[in-house]
């Protein structure tokens, strides 16, 4: 048997001895949402590098580990990054004044229950100021389409917010 499918071999069994306690030690530092993530990250990179793998069972999950180790951080470095780019994002928007918590409720309600396809032609146009053409364009549809699309949300809108045209 070759050298590295002995590895392969060794990666495998260790993986199933240890993927219990590996996904339970990034579970603890990074929580339920991203333990899993990491976790799949880490394996992928134990295969990728699985030549590098350690003979000796003991150091072999030692190595898993360490690999496990390096995705955290590297997942740390990249949440800091982020954080400090919305922080620099936020520096540079316009302030404006919050409307009450309440305004706008019916209508929010109203665009939650039409077909995503409708809702998503107002909000292109009311709330993100796009022109219909413009969000026939972002949505990849012809802008018949949109028009089509708009004109029964409004409708749809109309009755569900009981405004008589």
């Amino acid at each position: 048997m070759t050298s590295i499918n002995r590895k392969k071999r060794l990666l495998t069994t260790v993986l199933r001895e240890s993927n219990g306690d590996l996904l339970r030690f990034l579970h603890r530092r990074v929580g339920s949402d991203d333990a899993p993530d990491l976790f799949g990250e880490t394996l992928l990179i134990a295969w990728r590098r699985v030549e590098d793998l350690p003979d000796d069972a003991t150091e072999a999950r030692m190595w898993l580990f360490g690999l496990a180790r390096g995705t955290l951080l590297n997942h740390t470095r990249g949440q800091r990054r982020r954080l400090a780019l919305v922080d620099k994002v936020r520096a540079h928007m316009p302030v404006a004044a919050a409307p009450p918590a309440d305004e706008g409720g019916e209508v929010r309600d109203a665009l939650e229950r039409l077909k995503p396809e409708l809702a998503e032609i107002v909000q292109l146009v009311h709330w993100d100021g796009f022109t219909l053409g413009q969000a026939a364009d972002i949505v990849g549809i012809p802008a018949a389409t949109a028009r089509s699309r708009y004109a029964r949300a409004k409708e749809d809108l109309r009755v569900a917010l009981g405004v008589i045209a």
